[in-house]
């Protein structure tokens, strides 16, 4: 598994349509997933260690910024051949644990992924109400620590300046994780 960093937002990217399959069986779009105050895309999986170390974290920020009208949805990418402990089934498991709010999708043909750019997990896209991309970064300042009293909400306070339409003032510090799991 290799340890990549994301690159840095490129603040002309629009968010990319997409259909693909929930963990409940519907196929999810963009304008399914998307809040009328903007909208994080995150590109997860299940067996990653960067992302179970953020997982209680990421989910309990997705939920305070759905309570703010921000739409949220988690994408798998990987090669679930490869990697059958990211497959549609443990995908299933792995949000009940947790207790997802949001849709957790499917990429099976990695379409999405390469069209987003993503290149480990976690990658997180947050997008303004025009879907352009905003920040691009980690969840927050403990990255794949423990979270400490101090630690800064990152992504949370970079996607509340966004829907409150203030000025985004966030240092934005790359995520880093394992390289996406790409078919050969």
């Amino acid at each position: 598994m290799a340890l990549l960093h994301t690159p840095a937002a490129d603040i002309n990217f629009k968010a990319i349509d997409f259909a693909l399959k929930n963990i409940d069986g519907k196929m999810v779009s963009l304008a399914d997933a998307r809040g009328p105050n903007g909208t994080i895309i995150a590109f997860i999986c299940n067996h990653c260690p960067y992302v179970k170390a953020i997982i209680a974290r990421m989910v309990e920020d997705f939920k305070a910024l759905q309570d703010l009208d921000i739409g949220c949805a988690a994408i798998m990418p990987n090669d679930t051949t490869a990697y059958p402990a990211d497959s549609f089934e443990n995908m299933q498991k792995f949000s009940k644990e947790h207790n997802f709010t949001f849709p957790y999708l499917l990429d099976e043909t990695q379409t999405t992924a390469k069209a987003y750019g993503a290149v480990c997990t976690p990658d997180l896209f947050g997008f303004d109400t025009n879907d352009t991309l905003r920040y691009r970064g980690r969840l927050d300042s403990a990255g794949p620590h423990e979270a400490q009293p101090d630690t800064v909400r990152e992504l949370r306070n970079a996607m509340q300046a966004i829907a409150e339409g203030n000025p985004l003032e966030i240092k934005q510090t790359p995520a880093m994780g394992c390289s996406i799991k790409w078919r050969i």
